[in-house]
């Protein structure tokens, strides 16, 4: 009996020290992740405070004092100028017409492309398969010059449409999107449907999409985001003052011999509050569709 007493109390003592031990390396990790998620979020709000506080100012307070001393006087002049002057309303409808007709083109030509290399079977399926992921690894500014002489030679540059087109061209990753979606799609749904008489087509269309709609929700959201974003393409090849969109509208207030940085942080407030309110407003139908849509392994 005594040997037994002495086991449990030995069992006990180290359940204890195991039980102590995790507590405090639990404490540690949970504190060592508040500190990173606290560090990531102070530095992704300062620079919000930052341009926040100086779209108030006047731009010899801008430049007078520091980045987070408050405004002497809380102006809204600055959103008044940039509004005008930058012609932020023609701006904004630019930038939300590119939006609707990329996105559209993306998502047609992602699903009818990933549905034809998932569903058929035909000769260099899989080199055209890998030909999509191997133009991933292929730096974009290489086939700047090129791509430029054909939007020239096709007589796009500096119309709206040449932003659609380069923008709902090959979208790779929304291919790779839905091919990965649709291994949760049985085929046998296309084959009732093609024994009842149903063509390609009306499968792809009143079967195939709509049962991606949580992918096309993820689409939707990745090419939202990167056109919103976009400077490089809309300041290139569109120019002209009446094809400004909101990521290069703001150029105008910067210039050779200065810039005004009240106005630009001005602007940049003005176009982040569409976002914002999407974001509020959709913010359990975008993290259903990035959750739906990611890619399964």
């Amino acid at each position: 009996m005594a040997d037994i007493s002495e086991y449990v109390k030995k069992q006990h003592t180290s359940f204890q020290t195991f039980v102590k031990y995790n507590g405090v390396q639990r404490i540690l990790f949970d504190s060592f992740k508040y500190i990173m998620l606290g560090t990531a979020s102070v530095i992704t709000i300062l620079p919000l405070l930052v341009i926040f506080l100086g779209s108030f100012k006047t731009g010899v307070e801008f430049n007078r004092t520091g980045a987070f001393d408050l405004p002497e006087v809380w102006l809204l002049e600055n959103f008044k100028t940039v509004w005008i002057q930058g012609d932020m309303g023609l701006a904004f409808f630019n930038t939300v017409l590119l939006i609707l007709l990329s996105s559209f083109g993306s998502i047609m030509t992602g699903t009818m492309a990933s549905y034809v290399l998932h569903r058929f079977d035909f000769r260099g399926k899989e080199i055209i398969r890998k030909l999509f992921l191997w133009i991933v690894l292929i730096p974009g500014t290489t086939a700047q010059v090129a791509r430029f002489q054909i939007v020239n030679f096709l007589g796009l540059y500096n119309t709206r449409l040449v932003g659609v087109v380069l923008a709902m061209g090959t979208d790779i990753m929304a291919i790779y999107i839905y091919l990965q979606f649709l291994e949760s799609i049985s085929k046998s749904l296309d084959e009732s449907a093609i024994i009842d008489g149903a063509g390609y087509f009306r499968v792809y269309f009143q079967i195939i999409m709509p049962l991606l709609k949580p992918a096309t929700m993820t689409v939707l959201i990745i090419k939202s985001i990167g056109m919103y974003n976009d400077f490089y393409t809309p300041f290139l090849y569109m120019p002209k003052k009446s094809l400004a969109v909101i990521s290069t509208v703001l150029y105008k207030f910067k210039g050779p011999y200065g810039s005004q940085w009240e106005l630009i942080c001005a602007g940049i407030v003005l176009a982040i509050i569409p976002t914002l309110i999407i974001f509020l407003v959709l913010q359990k139908q975008i993290y259903n569709g990035l959750v739906n849509g990611a890619v399964k392994q």
